[in-house]
Order: C-alpha cells, then structure tokens, then sequence
C-alpha cells in the first residue's frame, strides 16, 4: 500500500523533536559524528512539510563502525539510497553525492542523511536550509510548489521528486548567488 505524501502546517515542536533525536545520535555514535544538523523544511520556522524530521549526520567516511553503532541506535538504513540527486551543471563524481540514509525502527519519524564532510551534497543541504531561513520570499514560494506537488501528485512519490528536485536546483542558483554576497559559510553544529 502506498502512503499518501501529506504536508502540514508548520509545527512548533519540530525544533525540540530534532534537538531529542540529535542528542540520541550524538550519545550513540560520540566522536563519529562531525556535525549533526536539522535539515529540510521542518528545519525553516514558518514552512509547512512533511511531519518527518530531516538530520543531517556529517561523517569522515561511510564506514562499517559507523553503520553499525547506528544499527545498534535503532536506525535502519535504506540500502537502495546510496545518493543524492545530482544538480544540472555540477560536478559528476559520485563520491560527491554519496549518500547513506537512515530512518528509525520506531518512535518519531526521522529521515537520517549521512553525508560526508566537504562533499557537495553535505554543503547544498545547509546552504539551502540557510537560503531558506534568510529570505522569505523563497520559502513562501517554495511551500507554493509543494503544496501543488501533493494537490496533483500525493500518491506518486516519483513524480513529487521529479519536479521538486529541480526547483529545489533552482532555488539553489539563488542560494549560490546569496552565499557568494554575503560570504555565507556553514555555522557552527545543531547539536
């Protein structure tokens, strides 16, 4: 049976929900984890999503050690997501968009992304989340896309990705623009 993709309005409780799960992770793993950060929409105060907690887990390597003290976490990882969409224009490595991904056995739904340190898809989600918090206008316009995405496309989980993944590329053209402005680097850890 396939689940409908619903979003909801903005909650309050999203920030706390993350910051419980980001303290499980860094207990569990310690020293693994480089960086730990709320990603996503639930990651933008104001901005409707999917009721699912998106983390970023910033790692030096995908490794062994690291899959199972996740596994030994309560996190079950999705072995047939090993990448991220590659964005028109960028670079092609697929060390670059590589990618373990994670969701718990129970308990709040989490979306875990590990990525590693300095590659391109660990970078793109921060500066979008940071993008997204800086300038309304695009958050508004983007929450506009998505909730056109579920009014024609609730039950095709294919089809949502296939148009939100390239105006998520296109907000990204403007975030680029944003960082190189204003000198935007990544801010300290959420957790």
């Amino acid at each position: 049976m396939k689940l409908a993709i619903t979003i909801v309005p903005p909650q309050r409780s999203w920030a706390g929900e993350f910051a419980g799960a980001a303290r499980k992770l860094r207990d569990a793993l310690g020293g693994l984890a480089l960086r730990i950060d709320h990603i996503g929409s639930t990651s933008v105060p104001g901005l409707a999503a999917k009721d699912i907690i998106d983390v970023q887990l910033t790692v030096g390597a995908l490794e062994p050690q690291l899959d199972e003290a996740l596994v030994r976490a309560g996190y079950e990882r999705l072995p047939h997501i090993t990448q991220d969409h590659v964005p028109p224009g960028a670079t092609e490595d697929p060390r670059q968009w590589a990618k373990w991904f994670y969701k718990p056995r129970q308990g709040r739904p989490v979306n875990l992304h590990v990525r590693v340190a300095g590659c391109a898809n660990q970078r793109y989600a921060l500066l979008f989340r940071d993008y997204l918090r800086a300038n309304a206008a695009a958050a508004a316009a983007y929450q506009q896309v998505k909730l056109a995405l579920v009014e024609h496309h609730a039950d095709d989980v294919d089809a949502y990705y296939a148009i939100k993944d390239p105006v998520c590329d296109v907000i990204m053209a403007a975030a680029e623009a944003w960082a190189a402005h204003t000198g935007w680097a990544a801010g300290p850890t959420d957790q």
